[in-house]
C-alpha cells in the first residue's frame, strides 16, 4: 500500500527532487516543512537526537504531496493559522496521535489519514520514532472554492473546525491516493498542468465527502449549513477589521443588512452571534502575532495592537480559549 508513494517513476527509477529528500540537519528539515506545510513548533521526543529525515514532495493542481518522516518521535504543535491551509496526513508506517474534538486525541495507523483545517482550529500532533507519512497541504481558500463549485454552497465552520480521521487500508481514499501517486510518477519528467489541476479536483472533492462523513454532516442534502452570502461577508469584514473593534452596527452595513437580521442569520447558520466571531477573530490575531513576535515585543504591546485595554480581563479570556496565558505563547516562540 502506497509503499514508493513519490519515490519512483513508472521505470523504477528514483524520482527527481530539487532538493535533498534525506537530511539529519533540523535547520533544513524546519526549512523543508516550513515550506510544504507551514509554519509550526517541533520538540523532539528524545533529548539530543537528530533526525534522520524523509523529505519527498510534488505539486499536484495547487495540492502539496510530501512524503515525509522526521526519523525520530517529535511533537509538533502550533500550526499557523495564519497560512490558511488545510493537513491531510495518511499513515504509512509506525503511528501518529493527533488532537481532536473536545480535547481528546486518537491514533492512526498505517493505511488511515486524519484531516485539520488549521486556519480554523488548533491542532497538534505525536509521532512515534518509525513514522512515515503519505501528506498533502491544501489551502483553506482552495478547497472552499472547490465545495462552492461542486456543491453550489461554502460549507460552514462545523466542517472547517471538525478533526476527523478517516479512511482505512482498504477505503476509496487509499485507492484514491495510489492512483494519484502512480499517475504522478507516470508523468513525472513532464506533468501536464490540465492533467494535474484534474487530479488535484478529484482529491478535493473526495476529501470534502469523507471530511463530512466523519464529522455527521450530510453535504448532498445541504447539512453543511448553506448560509446567505451576507453572513460570509460579514466574517469576511470581522476578520479583516477585527484589530479596529468594528461595531456591528459597521459589521451589519458592511454584510448589507440590518443588525437583527445579521444576529439572527449567525444563530440560525453559525450557532453563535457575530460579536462571538468578532471576539474569537482578535484572540486567534493575537496568538498569532505571539507566535511571529520578535525580541522584546511584550505581550501587552501586541495585545493593545488587538484593542485590549483591560490586560487581566485579556489574558483571562485567552487562556479559557487556549489553555495557557499569553506569556506562556510567546515565551516558546522564544525558547
Amino acid at each position: 500500500m502506497l509503499e514508493d508513494a513519490l519515490l519512483l517513476d513508472a521505470s523504477g527509477n528514483p524520482i527527481i527532487q530539487d532538493h535533498s529528500p534525506h537530511s539529519s540537519d533540523w535547520d533544513e528539515v524546519d526549512a523543508f516543512c516550513r515550506q510544504v506545510y507551514m509554519p509550526y513548533r517541533t520538540q523532539p521526543l528524545l533529548r539530543a537526537r537528530r533526525p534522520d529525515a524523509t523529505m519527498y514532495s510534488v505539486g499536484i493542481g495547487g495540492i502539496v504531496a510530501t512524503r515525509f518522516s522526521y526519523g525520530v518521535p517529535v511533537h509538533l504543535s502550533e500550526f499557523d493559522p495564519a497560512a490558511g491551509r488545510v493537513l491531510v496526513l495518511t499513515t504509512l508506517r509506525g503511528g501518529v496521535e493527533h488532537a481532536a474534538m473536545r480535547g481528546e486525541s486518537v491514533h492512526t495507523r498505517s493505511g488511515e489519514s486524519f484531516v485539520a483545517d488549521c486556519s480554523r482550529t488548533p491542532y497538534w500532533l505525536k509521532a512515534s520514532e518509525d513514522h512515515l507519512q503519505l501528506n498533502l497541504t491544501i489551502g483553506h481558500d482552495r478547497l472552499a472554492e472547490i465545495a462552492r463549485h461542486w456543491l453550489g454552497f461554502l460549507p460552514d465552520d462545523r466542517l472547517w473546525t471538525a478533526k476527523v480521521r478517516f479512511g482505512d487500508r482498504n477505503s476509496s481514499w487509499i485507492a484514491l491516493m495510489e492512483y494519484v501517486t502512480r499517475t504522478v510518477g507516470q508523468m513525472r519528467s513532464g506533468l501536464d498542468e490540465r492533467v494535474g489541476a484534474h487530479l488535484g479536483e478529484i482529491v478535493c472533492i473526495e476529501l470534502l465527502r469523507q471530511w463530512a462523513a466523519g464529522a455527521g454532516i450530510d453535504l448532498g442534502r445541504g447539512d453543511g449549513h448553506a448560509a446567505p452570502v451576507y453572513v460570509r461577508r460579514a466574517e469576511e469584514f470581522m476578520r479583516e477589521h477585527a484589530a479596529s473593534q468594528p461595531t456591528m452596527t459597521e459589521v451589519a452595513a458592511a454584510a448589507c443588512v440590518s443588525v437583527r437580521a445579521l444576529t439572527g442569520a449567525f444563530r440560525r447558520y453559525r450557532d453563535t452571534t457575530p460579536g462571538a466571531f468578532l471576539r474569537e477573530q482578535r484572540l486567534l490575531g493575537v496568538r498569532g502575532d505571539l507566535l511571529a513576535s520578535a525580541p522584546g515585543e511584550t505581550v501587552s504591546a501586541i495585545a493593545s495592537r488587538w484593542g485590549y485595554v483591560n490586560f487581566g480581563e485579556f489574558a483571562q479570556s485567552f487562556r479559557m480559549r487556549f489553555g495557557e496565558l499569553p506569556s506562556a505563547t510567546r515565551g516558546r516562540r522564544h525558547d
